[in-house]
């Protein structure tokens, strides 16, 4: 147990150093001594330390085996990384950290739940079973710097699952979810069958919707029509099983670096995987934000444990028929939820599962549970009311004062600079290595309608562009944007080379491009381009 979990409850100081600090404190001085009185180790998820405060955001990868979750790390940070196996059969049958480290090797499971700097030691309570398949793999890798990845086992499917892993794999999963910052769930294109078991796990990650993203691989080798067809069958699976009202964000690709096999949604994928890097890339940034999350998580389902097993010992007899009235609490525990939710104000979501909670109550000797102790209900509401808000404060400070975080290196850098970046020489962008001016090309077409228009001394007034422009059914406020830019010389009037700039930025953004904020230097018209200088 912990040095610091018999200690008298101080009052923190009304300012924290850091972000980091100020969660540690927090937790080691209000809310963990609500969760060791009313046993919230036993029913929920084991007590936090120091090394799941100061850990790297970290990518959870799930999946059946042979989605392509192992390839997928690969292709992000483009290395092997130790005790990588790739195949079409279940290749992968360990969980495997993959994290920075100066020295590249393997660090074995049980090793790695005694490394007090690493945040899986509270891992020891799956046991052998699940420390024998635990491993560590680390080197020296630019993505590592800022993130870590966790691999996981192939999720078994038909005959395969009915193989007893020797451990939970569902509550191995819920408390790797419970710690890191984006859960990735990993589907083929070719077989979207869910299995018994992955649809237990799925469930088992039912309290981190806000984590979770889902990723349609290997979609390059079916066809367009298939394509739409499999997206549909996967968004009406996983709508059965999460159970939410919002649709869980879907990315379609191909994650690896081979050639696309059937090229004809290139620009759909590689739309696609810009957006999942920009989301994995923001991670960092985040990382602050979403512990702070998880702590007034933590602490919500620590009050509402505290009632529960306040409320069961109140109801226990003194002397006699202890044994029976236990049973029937048990069975009744669906009552007493109700009750204190009544009583205290607490949403439905808030509670744990029935079920779950029944099971573990049955070998809880209720004797031994405490009483209610408003001190420590009190102390973990003046943590939600008073301390968290200058946390959050603190955090847009350090945000602010630090520069922008975000995951470099591997595939992230492949496409950010140089002619292979999302969207070079598209859209607004189109003809910018080119010599000649891009608007030039259809200028003659946009010149006879310029000129039908009756300028006076060259140019148009901006009633007159009105009329043309409004043809091409934009909003007024993207007509308006349209103008902004166009108008180069800012005079309120159009000449003919400002007139063909502003049909071009029409047809951008009727191909379905956006508008740039500022004028690329590329469509300066010529004529404007000494003045601009």
């Amino acid at each position: 147990m912990f040095s610091w979990s018999k200690r008298e409850g101080k009052k923190d100081p009304e300012l924290f150093q850091n972000v980091s600090e100020g969660l540690k404190r927090l937790y080691r001085n209000k809310l963990f001594p609500l969760e060791d009185t009313y046993h919230f180790h036993d029913f929920h998820s084991p007590a936090l330390e120091d090394a799941d405060f100061d850990n790297k955001p970290m990518v959870l990868l799930v999946g059946q085996y042979s989605t392509g979750k192992t390839t997928f790390i690969r292709h992000l940070m483009e290395q092997d990384f130790p005790g990588m196996r790739i195949g079409p059969e279940p290749t992968t049958d360990s969980f495997i950290a993959v994290m920075h480290g100066e020295q590249e090797g393997v660090i074995p499971g049980n090793a790695l739940v005694v490394d007090p700097k690493k945040p899986f030691r509270k891992l020891n309570a799956f046991g052998n079973a699940f420390l024998n398949r635990f491993m560590c793999a680390q080197l020296k890798n630019p993505v590592l710097e800022s993130i870590s990845i966790i691999d996981t086992p192939g999720i078994l499917s038909g005959e395969k699952q009915r193989i007893s892993r020797g451990y939970d794999f569902a509550a191995v999963l819920e408390w790797f979810a419970e710690r890191v910052d984006r859960i990735i769930l990993l589907f083929d294109a070719h077989k979207l069958d869910i299995s018994d078991e992955f649809s237990e796990v799925i469930k088992a990650l039912k309290n981190h919707e806000d984590k979770m993203r889902v990723v349609l691989n290997k979609a390059d080798q079916i066809s367009t029509q298939q394509l739409m067809r499999v997206y549909g069958a996967l968004m009406w699976s996983l709508g059965k099983i999460i159970n939410t009202p919002e649709v869980v964000r879907v990315y379609i690709g191909s994650f690896w670096a081979q050639p696309l096999l059937i090229a004809d949604n290139r620009k759909l994928f590689e739309a696609e995987e810009q957006d999942l890097f920009r989301d994995i890339q923001s991670l960092p940034q985040n990382a602050a934000l979403r512990k702070l999350n998880d702590l007034i998580k933590r602490a919500r389902l620590a009050k509402v444990q505290a009632y529960i097993i306040s409320a069961l010992k109140k109801e226990m007899p003194s002397v006699f028929g202890k044994d029976s009235k236990k049973k029937e609490l048990i069975n009744n525990l669906g009552a007493i939820y109700e009750k204190i939710q009544k009583e205290h104000n607490i949403s439905p979501g808030d509670f744990p599962n029935l079920k779950k909670m029944q099971e573990l109550l049955a070998v809880q000797d209720f004797t031994k549970f405490p009483a209610i102790k408003p001190k420590l209900l009190e102390s973990v509401e003046d943590m939600l009311g008073n301390d968290i808000a200058k946390l959050m404060t603190l955090v847009r400070k350090e945000e602010a004062a630090m520069p922008s975080q975000s995951v470099k290196g591997g595939a992230f850098e492949g496409t950010m600079n140089g002619p292979f970046g999302h969207g070079y020489g598209e859209g607004a962008g189109e003809g910018i290595d080119e010599l000649e001016w891009i608007v030039g090309r259809d200028k003659p077409s946009y010149d006879e309608m310029f000129y039908m228009l009756s300028p006076i001394n060259g140019k148009i007034s901006g009633a007159t562009a009105k009329k043309e422009l409004v043809k091409s059914k934009l909003p007024n406020t993207v007509l308006g944007k349209i103008w902004t830019l166009a108008d180069v010389d800012k005079d309120g009037y159009l000449d003919d080379e400002e007139f063909a700039l502003a049909n071009h930025l029409i047809k951008v953004k009727l191909e379905g491009h956006e508008l740039p904020a500022k004028l690329p230097a590329h469509l300066v018209p010529p004529s404007k381009r000494q003045e601009l200088n």
